[in-house]
């Protein structure tokens, strides 16, 4: 096993295909298919799962390159301290269902860390692709909810998947809408008062399933239904068409500006939010501060975060 070929397996995981890997790689398509092809050959095992929209990892090769990355940022560590003077670029990367919080903490993270050279990602992105970003390394952490509804089903994926979940905080279910809409004025609000207006919620791709949904209540049928994929779309539907969500009930003016209102809404149900890391593998000290600015914003928004 070389280490180069370690370096080409972790940009097919990257790009998700040998050949824009090849392309970035300055390689010819076979010859780095051949260079994949003799190191599973010499560990044994089948690491790549071949199929004409691209490669993925298999189990196997999930738990391989598990072990690659940690050799990989070992070499990294090496080469910084003892070929180069300058200083070290952060990288750092999250997935995360849409949150205001997570993406307040992000800011705080890039203006108190990032230094003079950083590589850092925020995928706000739908809840299966939270899950594969963790398991291909894409993302060192994952933010997401659980529920009496989905726990079951999302608990037994992230053992699948050897992931962790680790609670923050607990939150009553609360609607979202704009400032002018007509339920605005109410001090709480019933699924009843809800009937007249389109409710908004975000798109969930192939795993279109229930237990993927990011809202709760996802059985639930709806006169008027409108589905979308990015928290900016959201907001202006609940500006221009009065249209509402169901989240946390925490809410960014900062981000989101004061057009946005949050009503608690009457139901039994509670909302467990957390994060997901990898069960092997140590979390780096960026996602640790991470971690620490994201649970300050949460105590910032009047919530209590869980001990762990």
């Amino acid at each position: 096993m070389r280490i180069q070929q370690l370096l080409y397996l972790e940009q097919i995981v990257k790009k998700g295909s040998i050949n824009e890997a090849a392309k970035e790689l300055y390689l010819t398509q076979p010859s780095l298919s051949n260079a994949i092809k003799e190191l599973e050959e010499e560990m044994g095992i089948q690491i790549l799962l071949r199929q004409r929209n691209g490669v993925s990892l298999t189990e196997e090769g999930r738990e391989f390159m598990m072990y690659a990355k940690q050799i990989l940022d070992q070499i990294n560590l090496m080469e910084e301290k003892y070929k180069s003077n300058s200083p070290r670029k952060q990288l750092f990367s999250v997935s995360a269902q849409h949150y205001a919080f997570v993406v307040h903490a992000f800011v705080k993270l890039v203006k108190e860390t990032g230094g003079q050279e950083y590589q850092f990602t925020l995928r706000e992105t739908e809840t299966q692709n939270i899950l594969d970003d963790l398991t291909s390394f894409k993302s060192e952490l994952g933010v997401l909810y659980l529920n009496d509804f989905n726990r079951k089903v999302m608990e037994k994926l992230f053992k699948e998947k050897k992931l962790e979940f680790h609670h923050l905080f607990t939150a009553s279910p609360h609607v979202f809408v704009s400032r002018d809409n007509p339920l605005a004025q109410q001090s709480s609000l019933t699924l009843e008062d809800l009937e007249d207006y389109p409710c908004l919620s975000y798109e969930q791709g192939e795993e279109n399933s229930f237990y993927f949904a990011e809202e709760i209540l996802s059985t639930l049928e709806h006169r008027k239904n409108i589905t979308v994929s990015d928290r900016a779309t959201i907001f202006n539907l609940m500006v221009g068409l009065n249209g509402y969500t169901i989240s946390s009930g925490i809410i960014s003016s900062e981000l989101n500006d004061d057009k946005i209102i949050a009503i608690p809404l009457e139901v039994e149900d509670e909302i467990h939010i957390g994060y997901l890391k990898h069960q092997q593998i140590e979390l780096s000290p960026i996602a640790e501060t991470y971690l620490e600015l994201l649970k300050d914003n949460i105590e910032e928004f009047g919530f209590a975060v869980a001990d762990e």
